[in-house]
């Protein structure tokens, strides 16, 4: 092992270019030869390969996004494409390769681990939606959740200053982690996600009862999976009697300055995941796990469900559960 390559996949997050900052400065001092691929699986497949120095990653730690840019690649599904990615790779001599990327970004990384003959893979769980299996964490969660946290606060100004509701729009994909978190923390009345059932009357008769008391604003977060965004802002209006506006924060929450949380893990992860290669690791994901990192089979992350953890669920519960 001597030349090894980073590429990032899928959605961006901040906390990458930390990750890119470490990858290089890491390998260095282990005696490789780092490598970039530009653009993830689409620059693998166009030999959009170089070699990485210092200067390349110089000042970008602060960075949201990721210098080496992303991609979601359909030519990559087809066998032809990725033996055109394999013998990019072999062209370079680059013997080991680093993923940043969610659940699909591992199984393409999986099918061209058993597709290779002496190219060896790790995985650093990188989505905002922290929905892999086998990890409590992944890079750009807890940078994601400050940005939904200014955004709530800010809205707040204005939901008590024209007394109104306001439904607030997060995103997760399929999973209302980011959603039930950032409602925990910012002290909304209402969260919605589809992991707890949910029915909108047991809400009624206690915001009826605050607003007799003199409540006059209302925060709902609501998880993207669900798509009741309108419905929940129809029943504030019809039902609830107060108005109601839709915030979607849509992609701002993949974005913005990566917060020191995000910058550590970024450098924890990208240890790992090299350690553990030149350990030799032909193909693992780096978890992270009850305080501490380990690294799993792809099959362990990539083909199951993830689950929120019980005691968040717990709480989020409590939502709705007064009358």
């Amino acid at each position: 092992m001597k030349n090894i390559a980073i590429l990032c996949s899928g959605g961006d997050v901040s906390g990458m270019n930390a990750a890119l900052k470490r990858f290089v400065e890491y390998s260095i001092a282990k005696g490789l030869t780092p490598y970039f691929v530009d653009n993830g699986f689409e620059g693998l497949i166009d030999n959009n390969i170089y070699q990485a120095g210092y200067s390349d990653v110089a000042g970008i730690i602060s960075r949201g996004g990721t210098k080496i840019h992303s991609s979601r690649s359909e030519r990559f599904m087809k066998q032809s494409y990725r033996k055109q990615a394999l013998d990019n790779l072999k062209t370079h001599d680059i013997t080991s390769l680093v993923v940043l990327g969610g659940d699909g970004s591992f199984k393409g990384m999986q099918v061209l681990g058993d597709e290779s003959e002496g190219i060896s893979f790790s995985g650093i769980p990188a989505t905002i939606d922290n929905d892999i299996a086998g990890t409590e964490y992944c890079l750009g969660v807890d940078t994601a959740l400050n940005m939904i946290k200014y955004a709530i606060d800010s809205i707040r100004d204005t939901a008590s200053s024209f007394s109104r509701a306001f439904v607030i729009e997060a995103m997760g994909r399929e999973c209302g982690y980011l959603a039930l978190v950032s409602a925990l923390t910012s002290g909304a009345e209402m969260c919605l996600i589809p992991e707890i059932p949910y029915d909108l009357d047991n809400y009624k008769e206690s915001f009826q009862k605050q607003i007799k008391e003199g409540r006059e604003y209302f925060i709902a977060v609501v998880s993207e999976a669900l798509k009741k965004s309108e419905e929940v802002a129809k029943w504030f209006d019809e039902e609830i009697g107060i108005e109601s506006r839709i915030m979607v924060l849509g992609h701002i929450q993949r974005g913005g300055n990566p917060t020191v949380y995000d910058r550590l893990m970024a450098f924890h992860f990208v240890t790992q995941a090299i350690d553990v290669l030149l350990e030799g690791n032909k193909s693992s994901v780096i978890c992270y796990n009850d305080g501490g990192f380990n690294h799993k089979k792809i099959e362990e992350v990539a083909f199951k469900k993830y689950q929120i953890k019980e005691d968040l669920l717990k709480l989020g519960m409590e939502f709705g559960s007064h009358k």
